[in-house]
């Protein structure tokens, strides 16, 4: 018998020491979650750290269907980046956030997120809590936005389009079109003054700025267009239009078909004659009442269920020399009712002269072989305004239009935030230099985030003089230098490749894009360090 107690003594043993090993594993697993997320978010950010900056390399980005994409657009590039990793994919959602907000620093904020973390890895290194590190990073994150709003940034008159036109130009500085920006710039500038409210005179929206792109030329022969441009041709009717009457119309001029799916079988020769002749008779009333209205430009919506126009009345239509577009997009409405200041109609009993919009031409042009309808001379114009975007071919062509689209949101957070701050790394600097010196009046653990997040908001400048071939370290320790000694508007002017006072060189940016990239990059890493754990739900 006591061989056998021995034994299950023994087994007891064996089995409480496992059972303890459990409960230590279970202790280390947060840890290890955070560390697996850090890194995860971490190799996000380098991958796209080295297309920051004018100096920055571009991405080459293959789809699954063969479709390849080349830019250096932050935001962009990590849409089409196919990420797993839960943690990761807060960098990507981080990004399109500051795409929302901005519409520039959408790599910088991502390249601030992972220093952040690194910073923060650090700090948990040291034996600091995942909990107060969060608190003291958005603490510090709180602070530069208080002494970038105070005492960094200048006021801007938004009327002093030059220095507007400087913001779009740096903005566009760093894309594959840098050497369009002084004809981009300027139209962005004017595209989005003639989209402002004076009675909202904070607050523009993009969805008013309309940007057509056609195959064909160069990015030189982009301009911005004095009225409506609409991407389909003139299916019938003549191609010139003076003094037109314009109907925007949703209904379809066609036979109607049953609302339920069904198959009318007619044997009859004269019955198959009747029905056709009843066609033809309601398609003839719909257009002698969009005639009688005085009509002579139809613009018509595209129809899911049916044809939005037949050929017999598209024959009826050129007879009656009406200039007539057809498959007019269901989303393009809003925009085309809001130019020519018209509504649009949903049924030929409320087509009446008083819903249709008067302008002056109504053309078809020609650009590059592709086919385009342009309405100039509105009588009753809304605040929107068209922008024809060129490219000798596809890939330029979408680099340009999504380089507009940033410049565009530069020029639109001015309008919202009226402050501009120096660029180049300058602002980043300053806040690391203020930063430290504010840490050493605090006690405890938020002078050592203070002092860490301080050292990560270095990262801007590193990146820009590392992209540009220069030695990092030995710019940024100048920088430190001449920032420690009051010059805070000294930067790195990549295209020179030297530190200058970087507002003389004209490189500035809005206050607005640096101050959403340090909150939303600062709440991006808090969030992930006080995740522990991730629970799949996989059915």
């Amino acid at each position: 018998m006591s061989p056998a107690a021995g034994d299950s003594t023994k087994v007891v043993k064996r089995s409480g020491g496992s059972s303890s090993n459990a409960v230590y594993k279970d202790r280390s697993k947060p840890s290890d979650i955070r560390s697996s997320n850090m890194v995860a978010a971490k190799a996000v950010a380098d991958a796209i750290r080295t297309s920051l900056g004018p100096k920055g390399m571009d991405k080459m980005i293959q789809d699954g269907k063969g479709e390849v994409t080349i830019t250096n657009d932050g935001a962009t590039i990590l849409k089409e980046m196919n990420v797993v990793h839960p943690a990761a994919r807060m960098l990507v959602e981080l990004s399109k956030a500051q795409d929302i907000e901005a519409g520039d620093g959408t790599t910088s904020v991502v390249v601030l997120a992972g220093s952040l973390l690194e910073a923060a890895g650090k700090l948990l290194a040291k034996g600091l809590h995942p909990t107060a590190i969060a608190e003291g990073f958005r603490s510090a994150g709180n602070k530069c936005v208080e002494i970038l709003r105070n005492e960094v940034s200048v006021p801007l008159n938004i009327e002093d389009r030059e220095v507007v036109t400087k913001c779009a130009a740096t903005s566009l500085n760093s894309k594959v079109v840098s050497q369009q920006s002084s004809l981009l710039a300027p139209i962005a500038v004017d595209a989005v003054f003639r989209v402002v409210d004076p009675s909202s005179p904070n607050s523009v929206d993009l969805h008013d700025i309309r940007v057509s792109t056609v195959l064909g030329g160069t990015v030189e022969d982009t301009e911005l267009i004095d009225g409506l441009l609409l991407n389909q041709k003139v299916s019938c009717g003549p191609r010139k239009v003076e003094k037109a009457k314009i109907g925007l119309i949703q209904f379809c001029i066609s036979p109607p078909k049953t609302d339920m799916d069904m198959t009318v079988v007619v044997s009859d020769y004269q019955q198959m004659d009747r029905i056709l002749r009843e066609e033809r008779n309601q398609i003839l009333e719909t257009i002698k009442k969009i005639r009688a209205a005085g009509c002579n430009v139809l613009l018509i919506q595209k129809s899911i269920l049916r044809d939005a126009v037949s050929d017999l009345a598209i024959h009826f239509l050129e007879k009656l020399k009406i200039l007539t577009v057809r498959d007019v997009e269901r989303d393009e409405i809003e925009f085309i009712s809001k130019t020519l200041g018209c509504r649009p109609i949903a049924s030929v009993d409320h087509f009446v002269a008083e819903n249709l919009a008067t302008a002056e031409l109504v053309e078809e042009i020609n650009a590059s072989g592709s086919k385009l309808v342009k309405v100039s001379g509105i009588a009753k114009p809304g605040r929107t305004v068209s922008i024809l975007v060129r490219g000798s071919n596809k890939l330029v062509l979408n680099e340009a239009e999504r380089s507009l689209h940033d410049a565009l949101c530069v020029v639109r957070c001015l309008v919202k935030e009226r402050g501009v701050i120096a660029g180049g790394g300058a602002p980043e600097v300053e806040l690391s230099v203020r930063l430290n010196q504010y840490a050493m009046s605090l006690t405890g653990v938020d002078a050592y985030c203070y002092k860490e997040f301080a050292a990560a908001l270095e990262v801007i400048p590193l990146t820009l003089a590392e992209n540009a071939g220069m030695s990092a370290i030995n710019v940024v320790t100048e920088l430190r230098k001449l920032h420690a000694e009051g010059n805070k508007n000294a930067g790195l002017n990549v295209k020179k490749g030297a530190i200058a006072n970087i507002l003389d060189e004209n490189v500035v940016q809005p206050l607005l894009v640096t101050l959403s990239v340090i909150n939303l990059a600062t709440e991006t890493v808090a969030s992930i360090l006080k995740i522990d754990d991730i629970v799949n739900t996989f059915q």
